[in-house]
């Protein structure tokens, strides 16, 4: 994976501008490049929003390792619901990380994650290159894949 990763060139993203709310503050704005907080690298998550049991899967599981995320990386996810939307989902859950709204901007189809069909979920990881955002890697998420420990346990019984 390594080998494959260092001939990946990585390319210049949009420091696109998102939409957010937390339980604190109603919905503002913040850039990409503001979602770094203090680190250098970036996992964004490409989540459909809350109408999507597999995604709502992935991110139970990610609030559970968020904290050993964010020891290497700026952590968040990004959904086409509206910021509201996602806050009260989100605190139902009991989600702990940021969760931002693209709604209204190219970067779900910028990025490979929407065309025709909708929306498909999966993580881009960013790095700050100076001034600039790049994304350096990214992959789709699917049926099985390790993503979701939902999925490992239930292979383990006999329905699946």
């Amino acid at each position: 994976m390594r080998e494959l990763q260092s001939v990946i060139e990585p390319k210049t993203v949009t420091d696109y501008v998102f939409t957010f709310a937390d339980a604190t503050t109603d919905a503002g704005s913040i850039s990409l490049s503001q979602l770094f907080d203090d680190k250098d690298t970036l996992f964004v998550i490409h989540n459909m929003g809350e109408s999507c049991v597999n995604c709502t899967q992935w991110a139970d599981g990610f609030n559970g390792i968020l904290e050993h995320l964010e020891d290497r990386a700026a952590f968040v996810i990004s959904t086409p619901d509206s910021p509201e939307q996602q806050r009260d989902f989100a605190a139902g859950r009991g989600w702990h990380f940021t969760i931002v709204s693209h709604i209204d901007t190219s970067f779900a189809a910028d990025m490979g994650y929407r065309n025709e069909s909708g929306y498909w979920p999966g993580v881009s990881v960013f790095k700050l290159q100076g001034t600039s955002v790049v994304r350096v890697s990214d992959t789709v998420f699917g049926p099985g894949d390790d993503f979701n420990p939902v999925w490992n346990f239930f292979d383990m019984i006999p329905e699946g």
